[in-house]
């Protein structure tokens, strides 16, 4: 085969992958002005009498996230819902936002210890506008490292549906709904339709039978998350049994020693405290 016939495979091979960029690109086209621009049009009728029906039902929709280091933040969604619609010759955005107050009641009122934990739990609270640490205990330099965090506040909750002819599908993306993250997926326009709004509004609605962002795990990946589960449980259980053995060890100190001990005396014990702390049990 010679320069000649490598040339004119070249032009081939561009020709085809251009004919099937142009194929793919008039099928998303077709998809978006046949079916995904009605149906857009349907979803947010949908969404419409959906918020008018819980306007007036205020049924008792909790929400639960677990922030790390803290635990459970609940909440309960406030049923005053806005919902905007924006137009472009080739595409469609329907943003459906509300709020969830917080339910401080049924919060956990947690006791952190250590600069680090304090740290990055009140990173957390800050960054969700849950509240600022109450009763800062702060050491000789200043540093706090030990304070009371009880969440409150409102979480916003933002559902975006969007569709266009570059894509040719209904993408979806859920902020603050099923943790404090947004999660995203996309539906070809073969279905979408009426069965797929009844999930989104019974996944809106917090319906534990929903499969609308439900993955299929295979069995290996499910046994992996069970075991990491498993393992960061036992990681908290021991940091718990160090943290009350060192206060245990800290108070038997004070006791033994007094105020007015010979501080050698108590570094050589404070030395032993830090090597048992250091040896993991």
């Amino acid at each position: 085969m010679g320069l000649l016939d490598d040339l004119e495979n070249e032009a081939q091979r561009r020709k085809a992958e251009e004919d099937s960029a142009i194929a793919l690109k008039a099928a998303r086209e077709t998809a978006y002005r046949t079916t995904l621009e009605p149906a857009m049009a349907d979803l947010l009728a949908y969404l419409n009498e959906l918020v008018a029906k819980l306007k007036v039902l205020q049924p008792k929709i909790q929400v639960r996230h677990t922030l790390p280091g803290y635990g459970d933040v609940i909440g309960y969604v406030e049923h005053e819902y806005e919902i905007h619609e924006n137009r472009h010759p080739s595409s469609k955005e329907i943003t459906l936002s509300y709020f969830c107050g917080v339910s401080t009641s049924e919060c956990p009122t947690a006791q952190i210890e250590g600069a680090n934990r304090v740290r990055a739990v009140s990173a957390l609270f800050q960054r969700h506008r849950l509240g600022a640490p109450l009763a800062p205990a702060k050491d000789a330099s200043g540093e706090v490292v030990a304070a009371t965090f009880k969440a409150k506040g409102r979480i916003a909750l933002t559902a975006v549906f969007s569709a266009d002819t570059a894509t040719g599908q209904l993408r979806m993306s859920f902020t603050n709904f099923d943790d404090l993250a947004t999660a995203s997926k996309s539906v070809p326009p073969e279905q979408v339709g009426v069965a797929l709004y009844d999930e989104i509004g019974r996944y809106l609605m917090r319906d534990p039978n929903q499969q609308l962002m439900r993955e299929t795990l295979s069995e290996d990946y499910r046994s992996q998350l069970r075991a990491r589960v498993q393992q960061q449980e036992i990681k908290r259980r021991w940091e718990s049994r160090i943290t009350a053995r060192q206060q245990e060890e800290i108070a038997m100190l004070k006791r033994e020693y007094g105020i007015g001990a010979r501080f050698n005396r108590i570094g050589d014990a404070m030395g032993k405290l830090r090597g048992l702390v250091a040896r993991k049990p």
